[in-house]
């Protein structure tokens, strides 16, 4: 089998803990570059996870024609400048979440993608797992009836970490940002269609540079039907999804995050309460793999313009926390 030899663009904790095990485990894809700001960190990191070459600076993995694809892990005020250097380069490029700090610049991200003939995707690892598809296979039934609602949450409290990258307001720091793309992405996934308007509240602290810690809203999609969602990073741990039709609704726990050991979520109907065992998965090692396969097949489970409306909708609730009103997208 084809593999997709990867280059890892940066040391940090989410390349290291999980994306690179991750596509070390997958079938398709094997790492033969890492690089950082400086050799010695590059290097060191290479050796435990056993990899050939590491590197200085980011231009010299680029300028690796060994190199198929790269993985961009930098913090989000530096994603648009890499993604169009490495699409430049003839790289494809998996991206962390948020892609962007706007949708001007995901769509320059995008533009550049396509005009170098390069594979460009974001990394939300969750749509990935198997349970999201099992979850639209039972939307699509109608076991639950018609949509009506989905309410999503994802808190964590790391407030006291003032040091902290995503407290940065240059750098895309803010809840919104870290962890309200998740509810966010997910409803429009499920309801299979964008959204009309949002109204949201947010918590700015000066302590933290002024970036939303907390947040929680209402976004409106056609049809009257909605996302209720709130997102923090300043709040007790939680994360949760549920989705309500007309004749039943399915409960999610830890919906963004699973992984083999707790995938499985609860359907509730009329005839009484049903609990799933979802297909368990790595997400990180299908999200490689299915990269992979986008690559070598042509196959991409997301449109590149999924990207574009996903940053739209974040930027929107953004601004409507800030404003304090409600925004129309139409």
């Amino acid at each position: 089998m084809q593999k997709l030899r990867w280059g890892i663009m940066g040391c940090a904790q989410i390349a290291i803990g999980s994306v690179m095990p991750a596509i070390q485990d997958s079938e398709r894809g094997v790492i033969v570059a890492i690089a950082s700001r400086g050799l010695e960190k590059s290097s060191a990191v290479a050796a435990d996870f056993g990899i050939e070459k590491a590197y200085g600076s980011y231009e010299e993995l680029l300028a690796d024609p060994e190199i198929d694809a790269v993985y961009i892990p930098l913090p989000n005020h530096l994603h648009r400048e890499w993604v169009i250097r490495a699409a430049e380069a003839g790289k494809h490029v998996l991206c962390e979440k948020p892609i962007a700090l706007d949708s001007r610049e995901a769509a320059e991200m995008v533009k550049a993608c396509k005009e170098a003939g390069v594979h460009l995707a974001e990394a939300y690892m969750y749509r990935h797992h198997p349970r999201i598809a099992e979850l639209q296979e039972i939307i699509a039934s109608g076991e639950i009836g018609e949509l009506r609602s989905i309410r999503g949450t994802f808190t964590y409290n790391d407030a006291e970490d003032k040091s902290n990258i995503r407290f940065k307001a240059a750098w895309g720091g803010g809840s919104l940002y870290d962890v309200g793309c998740y509810p966010l992405s997910a409803a429009r996934l499920l309801f299979g269609t964008e959204p009309e308007a949002v109204t949201v509240h947010g918590i700015f602290s000066a302590e933290h540079d002024n970036v939303d810690m907390m947040a929680s809203g209402l976004v409106e999609f056609p049809g009257g039907v909605s996302l209720i969602f709130d997102c923090g990073m300043w709040a007790f741990n939680r994360q949760l999804l549920e989705i309500l039709g007309t004749e039943g609704r399915i409960e999610v726990p830890m919906p963004f995050n699973a992984r083999e050991d707790d995938a499985e979520f609860f359907v509730y109907t009329q005839e009484g309460v049903r609990r799933a065992r979802a297909t368990g998965a790595n997400p990180y090692v299908c999200q490689a793999d299915n990269f992979a396969a986008a690559v070598f097949e042509g196959k991409p489970l997301f449109a590149a313009e999924d990207i574009i409306l996903n940053m739209t909708l974040i930027e929107t609730c953004l601004a409507s926390a800030r404003q304090r009103e409600r925004i129309s997208m139409n």
